[in-house]
């Protein structure tokens, strides 16, 4: 695989913060159902998907930095020998080493000639697999397989389980993490493409729906309730929506449209632990075309100027 620093066009030295954007702006362009006759840009989508996969993991992240594994994650053969590329092998005349000459071949293969064959495998303290406890590289495992799966609002806030169908035609539930949001990915070990060192993996990334009258902020939720001039004025209990279903809540007398009111525990589960809040915020129905609220209105003498603070 290529440098996921060039894949996903970042400086090695990018935050997570620039690492994210640069791939929630690429996954946006390349997803395949915004690319349905496009098989490439599936291909590049799988290839962004796998470079920030690594990336957004510190430890691999770290061990890439330090050239300890390639950009598909897997072990780099030690003192530079590997095969491909048509490159000599590393030792050289007057370096006090040796020059093997020819196509660079596997480490293993190397050094099995130069101590007879069996030598890597004697015991005694010797040789494991090849020179100084270095084998053959590993074979490397099939390419990853990359998902989008659209969750509801309410189960992301809830964290219902998600079932997803693979490839191969099985279905998988998911748990949703805590903290879930939209570009929030999922590894699902050994169910990607099979390759020479076994099956890669899936990556599923979250897409959290919009809702037609919750917003979230943060782990909380936002909600615009509208009450009656009478529920306003007198006060009352009311049935509000919830992700978790509907519960009663005590409307205050005397309420103003945009008076807000909190009800605890029924956001977003965050991390580690808790849950955000519901945040309501009163909106005053009136009706229209109502006689009896007109001729009312029209007797009633309030002095009051509710702009008065606002210097007007």
């Amino acid at each position: 695989m290529a440098d996921p620093y060039a894949t996903l066009g970042v400086a090695r030295g990018a935050s997570e913060a620039d690492i994210k954007k640069a791939y929630r702006k690429l996954a946006k362009e390349l997803h395949p159902d915004r690319n349905k006759d496009n098989p490439k840009a599936s291909e590049k989508f799988s290839l962004v998907t796998a470079a920030y996969d690594l990336l957004s993991d510190k430890d691999k992240r770290a061990r890439f930095d330090r050239g300890e594994i390639d950009g598909d994650g897997n072990p780099m053969t030690p003192f530079g020998f590997g095969g491909g590329g048509g490159q000599q092998a590393g030792f050289r005349p007057g370096g006090g080493g040796f020059d093997f000459g020819g196509e660079a071949g596997d480490i293993g293969d190397i050094f099995e000639g130069l101590f007879g064959g069996g030598a890597g495998r004697r015991g005694g303290g010797g040789f494991s697999g090849g020179f100084g406890g270095f084998g053959r590289k590993p074979a490397a495992k099939g390419a990853n397989v990359a998902y989008r799966l659209a969750v509801a609002f309410e189960d992301a806030a809830k964290l219902a389980p998600q079932r997803i169908t693979l490839r191969d035609g099985k279905t998988i539930d998911l748990k949703l993490p805590a903290g879930v949001e939209t570009g929030t990915q999922m590894r699902l070990a050994g169910k990607g493409e099979e390759g020479p060192g076994g099956f890669g993996d899936a990556i599923v990334t979250i897409d959290v729906q919009p809702h037609r009258f919750f917003v979230r902020e943060g782990d909380d939720i936002r909600l615009d309730l509208p009450v009656s001039l009478s529920e306003a004025v007198l006060g009352a209990e009311v049935r509000v929506p919830t992700p978790d279903g509907a519960v009663m809540l005590k409307v205050p007398k005397g309420s103003t449209s945009g008076k807000v009111l909190r009800l605890k525990g029924r956001g977003f589960h965050k991390k580690p632990s808790g849950r955000g809040d519901l945040l309501v915020t009163l909106m005053v129905d009136l009706p229209v075309d109502d006689d009896a609220l007109v001729e009312f209105v029209q007797g009633w003498q309030n002095k009051g100027n509710p702009r008065g603070r606002m210097g007007v």
